[in-house]
This record gives structure tokens, sequence and C-alpha cells, in this order.
């Protein structure tokens, strides 16, 4: 007989997801709560959003949390320039011209 763990994650006594890892079922919650805020948020705001518009911007927004961490400048945009420019020095030296060599016969 196998035995199984898994990790359900309940909102508001319904099963919203199941998970075979709790780090998952953990994040999923944590997005969830997330959205629950932006509800509350946009339910204050003077903008007229339907429930199930709010809702699904309110998931989309917390899914996305990071890219709007950006947006508002709270977080850094992950930097990867270096890497091309040490490959474009490279890539320069190697194209730079050869001087000619002198011949000794002349």
């Amino acid at each position: 007989m196998a035995v199984e763990s898994r990790f359900v994650v309940i909102r508001h006594g319904v099963e919203a997801k199941t998970f075979m890892d709790k780090k998952s079922a953990d994040e999923y919650d944590k997005m969830l709560d997330m959205a629950d805020n932006l509800i509350d948020v946009f339910a204050k705001s003077p903008i007229e959003l339907s429930d199930s518009a709010s809702e699904e911007l309110s998931i989309y927004l917390a899914q996305h949390r990071d890219e709007v961490l950006i947006a508002l400048l709270a977080k850094k945009a992950p930097n990867k320039t270096p890497a091309k420019k040490a490959v474009k020095k490279a890539t320069l030296k190697e194209a730079e011209p050869r001087p000619a060599k002198l011949s000794a016969a002349s």
C-alpha cells in the first residue's frame, strides 16, 4: 500500500487546489491572500469594476507580483547586460587588423 501526502488549499470553506508539496501550497495560499487584499484596494477606488473583473485582475496582479513591484519601483529589475558587454569586447579585439609584416628583401 502506498501513502501519499497531499496539501489542500481551502478558501472560504471550498477546496481551491491540491498540491503534492507544502511549499507550493503555501505559495498558492499567499498568492490568494494578496489577491484578496487587492480586491479590497479595488473596492476603495473610484473606478467601478464588476466582481468578476475585480477578481480576475487581482489574481493576475498577484500571480505577476514581481513584475508589478518592478513597475512600482519597489524592486529592481534583474540586470543582464554585463554578460553581453564581455562578449562584445572579445569580438572587437579579434576583429582588429594586424599590422603588415615588412619583408627583409627590400
